[in-house]
């Protein structure tokens, strides 16, 4: 099973594995230990063999016992604690530390066990103090702080590294949460741009293919210029379809310009037929919004024009632009339909509406929708001439 690049306890060089940092404490607390033991066991006298033998097995032992510290991380540095009591109490004051002891402490600390680390040191300490001035055994008072300055410093780092675990940790699931938000928006917004894309499209096909058939045997000539729109409506969905699905491919930028008011005018012709009149009114004067502005007033047109063409039953539908005073957009589509009311959309699952609204919201503009005192729906968007950089239709 492969093992993760990273330990649990956050950060570090690629190299630092689970493995190496159960691993590389044990290492340098035998290369420590060992060595110095033997050359104590050779070299001083005045010692009985076993002694020297026990030394020997105790700095063994600690590091050993390390190799449990990720499941057992407080039992681990009770045992090694006393087998630092032990080798203290048998053997000469001088000598290598036991650090295995330090490398016990921290890795409690780290992963939880603080009350098992500070109650094993704590009495381990205490013990040896005690027994040591009862025994005869001469501890000098520098020795006596250093140690214990030593041991406070394990529960530093171990605190200081638990910390930072946790810091990372957080750190990393706040990321994965704003990198899930915002897939999340970006799978909201391809789906709103397929809906608007293929809603309209395939509205109009199902149109045109229709007037083809009612006209195939009566004016073939008409049928045949219904039948070349529809060719041309789906080349052009497709071609939309694939320049919103470019995006998805890492380093692809989308295949086609995105939509803008310019495209207004091929769009609002494109669902004129023989039952249905299209008027664009531009009283925009030349002037042109932002792109994300110009995008979501076309969307919003699309979305207006499909659902005038699937569901009002309207004989004329009439597109208008103009700047109010308030240096708005102003975009209406009226129809002579039999109208729609809001809440009856949502109900009936024209979800389109919703999304233009929602479209419209994302640049803090509105749209409305009712019905005409004449009769027919009407759409009115409100959207800002200018959108402030980072957001976006």
């Amino acid at each position: 099973m492969p093992e993760p690049a990273r330990a649990s306890w956050g950060g570090g060089p690629p190299w630092m594995t689970r493995r190496a940092r159960l691993i590389v404490p044990v290492v340098i607390a035998l290369i420590v230990q060992v060595p110095a033991s033997f050359w104590s066991a050779w070299h001083l006298h005045g010692r009985a063999a076993w002694q020297s033998a026990l030394h020997i097995a105790f700095a063994v032992a600690g590091p050993l016992v390390l190799l449990a510290a990720r499941r057992f991380p407080g039992p681990v540095v009770a045992v090694v604690t006393a087998l630092a009591v032990a080798d203290v109490l048998t053997t000469p004051v001088y000598g290598p530390p036991y650090v295995a002891l330090g490398f016990a402490i921290v890795g409690a600390v780290v992963r939880g066990a603080v009350v098992w680390a500070a109650a094993s040191v704590a009495t381990g300490w205490a013990l040896v103090l005690l027994v040591s001035s009862f025994g005869g055994r001469e501890w000098r008072p520098p020795v006596v702080v250093a140690a214990t300055i030593g041991l406070a410093a394990c529960f530093g780092i171990g605190m200081f590294v638990r910390t930072r675990r946790a810091r990372v940790i957080a750190l990393r699931a706040e990321s994965a949460r704003q990198r899930q938000s915002a897939e999340e928006r970006e799978r909201v917004r391809i789906a709103r741009e397929l809906h608007d894309v293929l809603g309209h499209a395939l509205s109009q096909i199902s149109v045109q293919a229709g007037v083809g058939l009612h006209l195939f045997d009566r004016d073939p000539e008409q049928a045949r210029s219904a039948l070349a729109h529809v060719k041309e409506t789906s080349k052009n969905a497709l071609d939309e379809v694939r320049g919103v699905l470019g995006v998805l491919r890492d380093g692809e930028s989308p295949l086609t310009p995105e939509s803008g008011l310019g495209e207004l005018p091929a769009l609002v012709a494109g669902v004129a037929g023989p039952e249905l009149d299209s008027t664009l009114h531009d009283r925009l004067g030349g002037e042109a919004p932002g792109r994300a502005t110009q995008l979501a007033a076309y969307r919003i047109v699309q979305e207006a024009l499909t659902n005038a063409l699937r569901h009002s039953g309207a004989r004329r539908v009439e597109v208008t632009l103009e700047r109010s005073p308030q240096g708005m957009l102003l975009v209406t589509i009226t129809d002579d339909g039999q109208g729609i009311a809001p809440d009856a959309a949502v109900e009936r699952g024209h979800r389109g509406i919703l999304g233009m609204q929602e479209r419209a919201a994302l640049l803090g503009g509105t749209v409305e929708v009712g019905t005409n005192p004449g009769g027919g729906a009407e759409v009115r968007a409100t959207l800002p001439w200018s959108v402030a950089e980072g957001r976006n239709a």
